[in-house]
């Protein structure tokens, strides 16, 4: 089945409902973001052990209670950020440029610019760079643990 970014723009709602469900005793400990814009110039680069930068663009969770962490990564050619892995949020990928090689449940995809990856609650996944120049992407990632 093929997704659409329309359809994930519809499914949004629904990833966030679980994050509203199953709050954490941390959740106090959390501050609730505030409306505003991140312009990517003042976004500080970080680079990795394994030579990706990344840029935080902001975490916390939302007036309604899910948590939500949105970050920009940059892989070198042939990188990858770590090995494929799982965990409770769901994760959506926001192709910038370049190309990666997205991987859920033994399944891989293959993005460029504008191309979007989804892995829900759980799923195995991971991404990496089979180019030969950089890739760039957004993280957006939402549910318990996205913003700890």
């Amino acid at each position: 089945m093929k997704i659409r970014r329309r359809d994930l723009g519809a499914l949004l709602p629904a990833l966030l409902l679980p994050g509203a469900l199953k709050l954490d005793a941390l959740a106090a400990d959390i501050p609730t973001l505030e409306s505003g814009a991140f312009p990517f110039d003042k976004l500080e680069p970080k680079t990795s052990a394994t030579g990706s930068i990344g840029r935080a663009v902001f975490k916390g969770k939302l007036a309604t209670g899910e948590f939500v962490e949105v970050h920009e990564t940059v892989l070198p050619p042939g990188g990858a950020p770590h090995p494929p892995h799982r965990h409770e949020h769901s994760e959506m990928w926001l192709m910038r440029e370049g190309t990666a090689e997205f991987t859920v449940n033994e399944k891989s995809f293959h993005l460029g610019p504008g191309g979007v990856g989804f892995a829900a609650s759980n799923d195995m996944h991971g991404i990496k760079n089979p180019g030969t120049v950089q890739c760039a992407y957004y993280v957006v990632a939402v549910g318990p643990g996205a913003a700890g």
